[in-house]
């Protein structure tokens, strides 16, 4: 039976196992092995959204498994001009062997997965951005060796699609999740339950001064996502207390890392002096979006 990756929850099961497969092929391929487990599939990847790491990091992944990409820009193909999500979906399914959907919207993407006969895998939606977190927990892994009790905090929107993701995801591997953010914008009680479920500390606070109060993994995410831009100068004001800054990172444990999922904006989410110090990850972050989004496909193929 098909498999789909729209939320983290799909992967509750196996999220391990696809983060060891992606720091696995990584090896295997920067060792000059070969990683060809897709050879002769394709990829199709519908685009509502632009993207830098999302496009080439599907791209050349799915070419480094032996596989092709098509880049579908909604202008390009029918469903721009009004053809149905259902008949797209069908369609693509008789044409490719999976699809990758970087979606406006949860509902449309759930729409897509429902009618495919293929594995269908979120580039993103307003709802969650599982590919990304799965990322982000591999890296995390690399460079912490483990998963299972480290403290994580993310600050800013904690309404937002990598808020949401992350409280699944970190909980889902045994890590404790705080999430700072103005009461306003706090996580939708769904997530919150939903990550408790696994057994971890879970806290939502609007508490910026000790946020980063002896954490391992510092995160944080631009505070006007593709969408919101007509929110953007009541977002400022908002998050204007919640830069991750030098004195923030100084509060969090010695061999704390900083995350972002990028594109950066400088001086409001994070300064380019955490983002580009010691600490940060966060170009390990962007170049294992390639390998932890093969591991997935990889993963969703053996589905079908």
């Amino acid at each position: 039976m098909k498999r789909d990756l729209i939320s983290m929850l799909d992967v509750k099961e196996d999220l391990l196992d696809i983060i060891n497969l992606g720091i696995d092929l990584k090896k295997k391929s920067k060792n000059g092995k070969d990683t060809s487990l897709l050879s002769g599939k394709t990829l199709g990847m519908i685009f509502e959204k632009s993207s830098t790491r999302t496009r080439v990091s599907f791209e050349v992944g799915m070419e480094k498994l032996g596989g092709h990409a098509l880049f579908l820009s909604k202008n390009d193909i029918q469903l721009g001009r009004g053809e149905t999500i259902e008949d797209t979906a069908l369609v693509l399914s008789r044409y490719v062997d999976l699809i990758m959907y970087r979606a406006m919207s949860n509902k449309a993407m759930k729409e897509l997965a429902t009618n495919a006969t293929i594995p269908v895998i979120s580039g993103l939606d307003d709802i969650e951005h599982p590919c990304q977190v799965i990322t982000d927990l591999m890296t995390i892994k690399e460079h912490k060796g483990e998963l299972k009790g480290l403290n994580f905090v993310y600050l800013g929107d904690g309404k937002n699609n990598m808020a949401n993701s992350y409280l699944l995801g970190c909980a889902m591997v045994g890590m404790n999740v705080k999430i700072v953010s103005p009461k306003k914008y706090w996580p939708d009680e769904f997530f919150v339950d939903e990550a408790k479920k696994f057994g971890v500390t879970i806290e939502v606070s609007d508490t910026v001064e000790t946020a980063t109060d002896g954490v391992d993994v510092v995160a944080t995410d631009t505070w006007v996502s593709m969408g919101d831009e007509e929110q953007k100068q009541q977002r400022l004001k908002d998050f204007k207390d919640y830069t991750v800054n030098k004195d923030l990172m100084s509060k969090a444990k010695s061999d704390a890392i900083f995350m972002h999922c990028l594109p950066a904006y400088y001086d409001y989410e994070v300064t380019k002096e955490v983002a580009h110090g010691p600490q940060s990850v966060i170009f390990d972050e962007a170049e294992n979006r390639m390998w932890a989004q093969m591991a997935i496909m990889v993963t969703l193929d053996k589905s079908i």
